[in-house]
């Protein structure tokens, strides 16, 4: 028992140590589309992992410590109808052997579209034509329970990206340790994306992968059909808030720019790395999802009209072996993507379940 508390110790320490490698956020790393929600149950809880552990393959994507032998066969299938043309999602399969571990296989993609060329005057040429852009990761998941309160798991991922022409290759690592308590309360500290970009689109022009330090907490509650989720986002830098001209409101009467207070300014900034959600559970078979991201909300708001931007929502359904979700989450009032999943276990078919049912995912 020692020797596992001392790996795990070891393990989040590493964590915490490599926060150091990389710092950047938004516009200035490369890869971006590994960051975004992939599941409609992470895109209607608001961020793009979880901290829950009840047998859901699309939470081990993000989150490997989640992968465990109750997801033995599972195989899980998800697709977000994106902006325009642009669309992505995934597919998983699990397998667990009994001295290795559990294993889970995902292909992760993102599809661009079709684009025309044209030159640099957005006209058509005479010889005009299309091509293509997107980005892959082959993700290769492993969990292991090292008791019954602690599991760690990593990720490697293969990333292929490629622009017209243009083409690269990365690699990187996930690395995760969850602690399960047997009330059903469930902490995760995650650092995703650890890696570099091994071949680059052009010459001399090495970008950093999309890094990411995260924290997250879930708790079903004893007598109320309900379970929470906190979850902490880029914990590898603090300050988040960037300079937008719009929001610079001058006082009428002094003619004087209106600053935040030093207090604001602290809790704008705290508020930035905090995703709130929540799951409504009636019954085993049926889920009510929603979730709050304030940065998300601060950054794509229009101040004339905010609506419900930052907000999401979703539900989860099982109907005999299948389990289905839907979700959307309002990044703009321009409008909502759609996350659609399905997914199921293949050793349910052909023969009758003796085991725990795996319940809704």
């Amino acid at each position: 028992m020692i020797r596992k508390i001392s790996l795990l110790f070891v393990l989040i320490s590493g964590l915490f140590l490599s926060t150091g490698l990389m710092a950047q956020i938004g516009g200035t790393s490369t890869y971006r589309f590994l960051n975004l929600p992939n599941s409609p149950r992470v895109a209607a809880l608001g961020g793009n992992f979880l901290a829950i552990a009840d047998q859901d393959l699309s939470v081990g994507l993000n989150n490997p410590s989640m992968i465990s032998p109750e997801m033995h066969n599972a195989l899980s299938l998800n697709f977000v109808d994106y902006y325009t043309d642009i669309n992505y999602g995934f597919v998983s399969y699990s397998r667990t052997f009994d001295k290795l571990g559990s294993f889970a296989a995902s292909m992760q993609y993102i599809d661009y579209g079709r684009f025309t060329y044209t030159d640099e005057t957005g006209i058509l040429g005479e010889e005009s034509g299309e091509f293509t852009a997107g980005e892959y990761a082959f993700v290769l998941g492993w969990g292991r329970r090292l008791d019954s309160l602690f599991s760690i798991g990593a990720n490697l991922k293969p990333v292929f990206s490629t622009f017209e022409t243009y083409n690269s290759f990365g690699l990187g690592v996930d690395v995760a340790a969850s602690y399960h308590a047997r009330s059903g309360f469930t902490a995760s500290l995650v650092a995703r994306n650890i890696g570099r970009q091994i071949s680059t689109y052009t010459a001399a022009n090495r970008e950093p992968l999309p890094f990411e330090l995260q924290f997250g907490l879930s708790k079903k509650l004893n007598h109320m059909p309900f379970r929470y989720s906190l979850l902490l986002t880029n914990l590898q830098k603090w300050d988040l808030t960037y300079y937008d001209p719009l929001e610079d409101v001058v006082d009428p009467f002094t003619g004087e720019l209106k600053t935040k207070s030093k207090t604001g300014e602290m809790v704008d900034k705290a508020l930035r790395h905090v995703v709130l959600g929540g799951e409504f559970l009636p019954t085993k078979n049926f889920s009510i999802r929603f979730g709050y991201n304030y940065q998300r909300r601060q950054e794509m708001k229009i101040e004339s009209k905010r609506s419900t931007v930052g907000f999401s929502w979703g539900f989860g359904f099982r109907i005999s072996k299948f389990n289905f979700s839907y979700s959307r989450s309002t990044y703009h009032l321009a409008g909502s993507p759609n996350f659609l999943s399905i997914a199921f276990n293949l050793g349910e078919f052909g023969k009758s379940r003796t085991s725990v049912d795996g319940g809704l995912q």
